[in-house]
């Protein structure tokens, strides 16, 4: 099978060639033919022992498309391109890897919830890339003890992914792609930058980024087609309160929130077209919704006192569970019973 040449924005470094640190490997680098991949994404739907922290990273022919899991589940991905490093809606990932099933291969890793983290903000944080002196590459590590560097230090060497953690210049704790457990750190180190056997350097690429403390989750597919329901149900309800009017007033609404709230644009996307998915967390759907949501039925209580919990029960009593652990109801001033 022929490998992409694409090269790593920023950096020397192959996205074929990437590998990154892992405390257990599920599956080997396999080619995506031979994977179930729907399967493998849904196992901790069918089995406790899918319920683990970790990744899928697919190799794709121009990208290296990378799913974060946690406690079996999928909460969000991001792809690493020859142009970005970007977040990307888990939908666009998982359809990237059924597309390059002839040519991709892929890898399922287990990952402490930590390096999971650090993992997905080196792909969506701005990474500082420091120069790299190929004659004295470790020098880059005397220059961040020198700035007393705070953050976390993106190392790559031929394709092996280290992530170190330093606090004011000093080193903190890592995490190192292929590393063998009785070698030190600076062992290590010392060993991937030693010349090629041809007497070629490494390939050699450091940035330095902030990561937040935890990893973001994407808002399911799930809860973006029942916050559509909801709107479009909430919307009919409104025209039949106020025929010719109610829906004009859901929509103006709308059109004066969705600014701070962009996701009532994928929200009030008509049911007969396909839903929009983009990156966007469970918190930030559910609060335009309910913005949304509390405001037209305020309105509607003018035509119809007392009619509002009503009208959430009917709208939303499919999805009630759903929307529950959400905290969409938390936001409503209104007590909804069942």
């Amino acid at each position: 099978m022929r490998q992409s040449s694409a090269i790593l924005s920023g950096t020397p470094v192959r996205l074929w060639d990437l590998r990154f640190p892992t405390s257990r490997v599920f599956i080997h680098r396999t080619r995506l033919a031979y994977i179930h991949l729907d399967n493998l994404l849904n196992f901790a739907k069918f089995d406790r022992d899918g319920r683990v922290d970790g990744y899928v990273v697919a190799y794709l022919p121009d990208e290296v498309a990378i799913v974060f899991i946690r406690g079996g589940h999928v909460v969000t991905a991001v792809a690493l391109t020859q142009r970005e490093r970007a977040a990307v809606p888990v939908p666009e990932a998982v359809q990237a890897m059924h597309k390059g099933v002839e040519r991709g291969e892929l890898a399922f890793c287990e990952g402490s919830p930590e390096l999971l983290t650090w993992m997905y903000y080196a792909g969506v944080a701005p990474v500082a890339r420091i120069p790299v002196d190929r004659r004295e590459p470790a020098r880059v590590f005397a220059q961040l003890q020198q700035e007393q560097f705070s953050g976390v230090v993106e190392f790559i060497v031929d394709g092996r992914v280290s992530f170190i953690q330093m606090n004011a210049g000093r080193f903190a704790t890592g995490y190192f792609a292929e590393k063998p457990d009785d070698l030190s750190v600076s062992a290590w180190i010392e060993r991937l930058l030693q010349p090629h056997a041809d007497g070629a350097p490494p390939a050699v690429a450091v940035g330095t980024f902030q990561p937040e403390t935890d990893l973001p989750e994407q808002a399911s597919v799930a809860l973006l087609e029942a916050a559509r329901e909801v709107f479009w149900r909430l919307v009919e309800q409104a025209e039949r309160e106020a025929p010719q009017d109610g829906m004009k007033r859901a929509m103006k609404l709308r059109d004066a929130i969705v600014v701070p709230h962009p996701p009532l644009t994928a929200v009030s996307v008509p049911r007969e077209r396909p839903l929009s998915v983009a990156v966007m967390t469970p918190a930030e759907v559910t609060t335009g919704l309910a913005l949304w949501t509390r405001q037209l039925l305020e309105q509607l209580e003018v035509l119809a006192p007392g009619a509002a919990p009503d009208m959430l029960r009917a709208a939303t009593k499919d999805y009630r569970f759903l929307l529950q652990r959400a905290g969409f109801y938390g936001q409503l001033p209104w007590t909804v019973n069942w």
